[in-house]
């Protein structure tokens, strides 16, 4: 049996599928009852046990639990399983403080302790990287002696409660008038939410004073299925060190009845707003914004620092959402990078240029490289912002731009890369080792695909020292992680 919080490889597929006839010979059978010990949690936080050998998924059940479950669907080598009653709990279940967390699909652990939650996500990254990278992780040998790759703790965080800097809430309409918060789990029904405890409380009061505004002035909210109605979304942005907040209105048209009461009531409420903007999308689609911005009263941005970086933040930008933790992962990416000052740095995935501004001030020169050009827009002006001029900014796939600065003699002695959650291209990881710069810092959003780029990274002359797990989204199951590798 798995330590308390290990997670298993165990992965569900995607997608939903049609139900099947009864298959022969598994152990169980549908709306059969049983009792299992649970050995482990998968990616989606669902518990891990087995009937018989046959693997059951268990959503809401924990690690060195003993529960009683009904079975709900069978496939050939897995199954589902609904939680009846916890037979032996574990000493990591707590009860979660939100009222809907039943309900709402926002986060998934909240049942968890906290300490139990960044032990799993430590777990979570040792068990792809041994799964899917193939990749030797530090354990003490017969004589003691340390091999392998370090795997550190899972950096937390003292308060991990209003965290989020940003609310993404889509709106809809019922009996009792306007409604707005996360999706139910599995679904585009929406969950009515008054408070939501991983937000910042001027978040909440925003979007409420929303969803009173719209319901006195009968505002007709998006239909996803006949693409009629008018507010689709409320997204609010909220800088913590400054305390400036920007509102967006994402709107199913140009024009927004009763716009002068909208903005007069809202300044009036909550006097923290320094930006009210309107966002356009007319498109049938579950994409958020639209092509057009426009302001509707104040700043087109508001500001905010990590660390002595100021950054200036616009409707559409990409800002990370846990700025607490934000600067605790850019603190170590910076150290991983090993800088002293001389150094030529490459910054792929550099988005709005968070992560160069800060290895600019350790570094000669950092080029960064980003495939969106309004992400480069905003890098270009936060580097003017701060009077950071040892940075470059340039448009385009990292694959393509790096080779090319590569014939222009630009030598990079340390590259960064901060993906997606698909990882990076494999071109791009060819043009590194190619460059062979003597260290790459990989930061990643999703250990599997770190797992596999690592392994490329290792055959192509690399060692992995040393990573490190930060936990950038307390009480869900995502789990940011910063690796260093060295030249061989």
């Amino acid at each position: 049996m798995r330590p308390q919080g290990a997670s298993l490889s165990a992965v569900r597929p995607k997608g939903r599928t049609r139900e099947s006839a009864p298959i022969e010979g598994l152990p169980v059978s549908k709306n059969e009852e049983t009792v299992i010990d649970i050995i482990g949690m998968n990616h989606d936080g669902e518990g891990v046990g087995r009937a018989n050998g046959y693997t059951l998924f268990v959503q809401g059940a924990l690690p060195g639990e003993t529960v009683r479950v009904r079975v709900m669907k069978t496939k050939k080598q897995y199954g589902y399983a609904k939680l009846l009653e916890i037979v032996k709990a574990s000493p990591d279940r707590v009860s979660a403080p939100c009222p809907i967390y039943d309900q709402c699909g926002g986060c998934q652990i909240q049942h968890m302790s906290y300490a139990g939650q960044l032990a799993w996500k430590r777990q979570l990254v040792v068990d792809n990287l041994q799964r899917i990278g193939k990749l030797n992780v530090m354990v003490e040998d017969m004589e003691g002696t340390e091999q392998g790759i370090r795997v550190l703790p899972t950096m937390g965080m003292d308060e991990p409660w209003r965290y989020r800097n940003k609310a993404q809430v889509p709106i809809g309409v019922t009996e009792g008038g306007l409604v707005g918060g996360f999706y139910a789990k599995g679904s585009h029904r929406i969950i009515d939410m008054e408070t939501c405890l991983i937000q910042h409380e001027h978040n909440d009061e925003v979007v409420a004073k929303v969803k009173e505004i719209g319901n006195h002035f009968g505002i007709s909210t998006y239909n996803e299925e006949t693409g009629r109605g008018l507010l689709r979304h409320v997204v609010v942005k909220k800088a913590f060190r400054t305390g400036e907040m920007m509102l967006v209105l994402v709107t199913n048209g140009r024009d927004i009845p009763y716009k002068d009461e909208w903005i007069g009531s809202i300044r009036e409420a909550i006097p923290h707003v320094a930006s009210i903007c309107q966002n356009v999308n007319k498109k049938q689609t579950n994409v958020i914004f639209g092509d057009e911005t426009r302001v509707l009263w104040g700043r087109d941005v508001i500001y905010d620092y990590i660390g002595d970086v100021q950054f200036a933040i616009s409707a559409r930008s990409f800002y990370q959402v846990n700025p607490v933790q934000t600067e605790v992962l850019y603190g170590k990416t910076v150290e991983y990078a090993g800088l002293s000052g001389k150094e030529t740095v490459i910054d792929a995935y550099c988005g709005i240029g968070t992560i160069s501004l800060f290895l600019a001030q350790h570094a000669d020169q950092v080029y960064g490289v980003e495939i969106v050009p309004e992400a480069i827009e905003d890098a270009r002006s936060n580097a003017l912002l701060n009077e950071i001029r040892n940075v470059k900014f340039e448009v385009g796939a990292s694959e393509d731009v790096i080779p090319r600065w590569k014939e222009q003699g630009i030598e990079a002695d340390v590259i960064v890369v901060d993906p997606p959650r698909k990882g990076c291209d494999p071109r791009l990881l060819e043009t590194i080792l190619e460059m062979k710069p003597e260290r790459v810092v990989y930061v990643s959003c999703n250990p599997s695909t770190l797992a596999r780029d690592l392994r490329v990274l290792e055959d192509g002359g690399y060692q992995t020292v040393e990573v490190t797990p930060v936990d950038m989204f307390p009480h869900t199951v995502h789990v940011e992680s910063v690796a260093m590798l060295v030249r061989s």
